[in-house]
């Protein structure tokens, strides 16, 4: 028998996260701090909503929620990490034109690549929450850091690479949260 309860519950926690993914997909087209900042209150809300003690899920709300939440990390992720960055470094640290950014140390791009490697390690974060094996969290921040480790010389680099990462692992797993948090 369905409840009240559970139909407010599942609108909630899509509607929510729907709202999340719709911003973020805003975000990344406008590139609008605004807008990562409302598909952050809206993430956080279904954060909140998931956290409740939940009434049971049926397959399709399952596979229907989880890619909602994967789309979400992969795609929520990046403009997150971008405004953060623009925060932290407030302008400072020129981009390249391969999408690295230019070390005043020496004339050369660093940490070129890093959309396509936000993505594809947002995916990797997710799926391993999602899929209920969180210990291969350690293996993907292993291999981002072992990747990465010529480019971290300078010190812009460095700072980049920590918020970034950090920003993109925490919006990734807080995506996933919200699928593992509602169904179990």
């Amino acid at each position: 028998m369905i409840t009240l309860f559970a139909v407010l519950y599942w609108v909630a926690v899509f509607v929510f996260s729907a709202a999340a993914l719709t911003l973020a997909i805003l975000a990344w087209t406008a590139k609008s701090p605004w807008m990562i900042g409302g598909a952050a209150a809206s993430l956080l809300a279904a954060l909140i909503v998931a956290a409740l003690p939940g009434p049971g899920s049926t397959p399709i709300l399952a596979i229907l929620l989880s890619l909602v939440g994967a789309a979400l990390a992969v795609i929520g992720g990046g403009p997150a990490a971008t405004t953060s960055l623009q925060l932290a470094t407030r302008g400072s640290v020129p981009n390249g034109q391969h999408g690295g950014i230019l070390v005043e140390t020496e004339p050369r791009e660093v940490l070129r690549g890093g959309l396509a490697i936000g993505l594809l390690e947002r995916l990797a974060v997710a799926g391993t929450i999602i899929a209920g094996f969180p210990a291969a969290l350690a293996v993907i921040v292993a291999v981002k850091g072992v990747g990465r480790f010529t480019e971290l010389d300078a010190a812009e680099a460095r700072e980049r690479f920590i918020i970034g990462s950090f920003v993109s692992l925490i919006w990734a797993s807080a995506s996933a949260a919200v699928v593992v948090l509602a169904l179990r």
